[in-house]
Formats: structure tokens, C-alpha cells, sequence
């Protein structure tokens, strides 16, 4: 299957190609479980009735912590956002939500104790011990922001629940990623 080059896009009417290599009988099943209903739901409240486009990313985040009804929010963020993290914990918590911050350099391991084949002696980013720490903060969800390319893998690898990005680092686009696929492309 390649959507990209599929030029019928009878999916797009409600009408399965038939290419698909899942079990379509599973998934609508799983859409139908409480947690994703109540996730769907959510969502559907901010891009449903004309309100896609109307909010920014951090809106929508907002809003939809409240429509979930998350009580603590964990922020895994990069040392080098710690201003944003600290700006994105004062919007939650004046909207009532508990936010925990939890930066990358979290445990400070060293460089060379994460990394096999590094010689540096610095402090290493931590997203295992991010995931581990948000993970018994018990947290309802977690929002990474700026972690490096593999820092965000490895950490939604081990974070046991809800997730979402809100920044994606990209230096030289100014975290702004399309910007980069523009320039490309």
C-alpha cells in the first residue's frame, strides 16, 4: 500500500480500497473501547462544527486537557526550553491543571554513561529518565516539547500513557519544521 500514490483516494468517500494490510474489523473495534471514544470525542470538539483553524496548538492543548478532565500534566522539555516550559506551565496552571516539568538533564547522567561511543564528559539528555520520573509523578499527560530527534522516540517509548507533542525542535527554522520541508522541496 502507498497512499501517496494512489489516485483513486477512495478512502476519502468512505469506501475502502481493499490494499489495507490491517485487521479493519479490529480497529473499528478499538475505536469503539471507552478511552478512545472519550479521546475522539475530545478531539471532535475542536476541529468539528467549523472550529478547525480557529485555535492554536497550545489552545487546543489546553482545552483539550479540560475536556479529558487531565488532572496533572507532565512537561518533558529540552534545558535549552526551559522559558517555554516555564510559560506553558503558567498557562496551565491557570487553567486549574497541575503541571509537573521534568528537563532533559533529569538524573544528570553524564555523556559518556549514556552514550557508548561518546567521549564527552557533559551532562547527557535524559528521556528514559524523563519518561521514568513522569511515570510515577502519575501524570495524565505528558507534552514533550523541544526534545532532540531519538530524545522524542526514546521518551514516548517509555512514557506509560497519553502523549503529545507541542514543539518540535528544529533550530534553524525557528521550531517551525514545515519551513525546513519548504526549503526542500
Amino acid at each position: 500500500m502507498n497512499c501517496l500514490a494512489c489516485k483513486a483516494k477512495s478512502c476519502r468517500k468512505n469506501i475502502s480500497c481493499g490494499a489495507e494490510k490491517f485487521d479493519l474489523d479490529a480497529n473499528m473495534d478499538a475505536y469503539h473501547d471507552e478511552s478512545s471514544q472519550q479521546i475522539i470525542q475530545a478531539a471532535a470538539v475542536l476541529v468539528d462544527d467549523g472550529r478547525a483553524g480557529t485555535l492554536s496548538r497550545i489552545e487546543e492543548l489546553v482545552e483539550f486537557a479540560l475536556l479529558m478532565k487531565y488532572q496533572r500534566i507532565g512537561l518533558a522539555y529540552c534545558y535549552g526550553m526551559e522559558d517555554t516550559a516555564s510559560a506553558v506551565r503558567d498557562i496551565f496552571t491557570a487553567k486549574g491543571l497541575k503541571t509537573i516539568g521534568v528537563s532533559c538533564t533529569v538524573g544528570a547522567f553524564s555523556q559518556i554513561e549514556v552514550n557508548e561511543n561518546s567521549t564527552l564528559s557533559g551532562v547527557s539528555c535524559n528521556p528514559l529518565n524523563q519518561a521514568a520520573q513522569l511515570n510515577q509523578e502519575k501524570v495524565d499527560l505528558a507534552v514533550v516539547i523541544g526534545l532532540c530527534m531519538g530524545h522524542d522516540i526514546l521518551f514516548n517509548r517509555e512514557f506509560k500513557g497519553d502523549v503529545t507533542t507541542l514543539i518540535v525542535k528544529d533550530r534553524p527554522n525557528a521550531h517551525a519544521p514545515m519551513k525546513g520541508i519548504q526549503k526542500l522541496h
